[in-house]
């Protein structure tokens, strides 16, 4: 049985971490964007890293960074993985000799399997285009846009909570689907409840 992937993103502290991974989260967000509610630095994520068990990981967030700022991030944290989700090209994206996802905000007009083409990432995550906001927004979008033979490669992203993520994954059949604002109590604060339930229903729609 195919198993979806879950990472809990927007992750602030380490007991927030602990808990996502306790509750069965393949990987946890870690953002480095000042402008959002989720903002770390790179010393509070390196503590937050250190609360993580083995085999979970550690996902580093950037938006329109400069190459300086994503050097520095990383030697001060042990990040497993970069995430771009701003207007970085392909050759950025891949100058730090790490794996990365290319965040892609989807509309009515955006092309996914041209979005797909140019970039060599490891996977794609797909979130709502939401105008002046980079993500974390709550809001889904027209999931029937994504073509199906991309769908293995899709990290899903873009308004799930409890309550739809399951829907979703039957949906579109995306390698993994991201989650922040829905599971939180407050901006920034991640609800044990929540993220239980979340994690439910990303198992309930893999079992059909």
């Amino acid at each position: 049985m195919a198993r979806t992937r879950v990472k809990i993103c927007g992750i602030t502290r380490p007991e927030e971490a602990r808990l996502a991974a306790a509750a069965g989260a393949d990987a946890i967000g870690l953002v480095f964007h000042p402008q959002s509610p989720r903002a770390v630095s790179p010393e509070g994520a390196a503590a937050i890293c250190a609360a993580l068990p083995p085999f979970v990981t550690a996902v580093g967030l950037f938006v329109d960074p400069g190459r300086e700022h994503v050097e520095r991030t990383l030697a001060a944290c042990p990040l497993d993985l970069l995430q771009f989700h701003g207007g970085e090209g392909p050759d950025f994206c891949a100058a730090f000799g790490r794996r990365y996802l290319k965040a892609v905000r989807v509309d009515s007009d955006t092309d996914v399997a041209a979005a797909a083409a140019r970039y060599g990432a490891d996977r794609l995550l797909l979130d709502a285009f939401v105008p002046g906001l980079a993500g974390g927004t709550g809001r889904t979008f027209n999931w029937s846009l994504i073509p199906a033979d991309l769908a293995p490669r899709v990290v899903l992203a873009g308004g799930l909570d409890p309550d739809n993520v399951g829907e979703a994954v039957r949906a579109v059949g995306p390698y993994a689907v991201d989650v922040s604002s829905g599971v939180e109590e407050r901006p920034g604060v991640k609800s044990a409840a929540r993220v239980e339930a979340f994690m439910q229903g990303v198992r309930n729609a893999d079992r059909g």
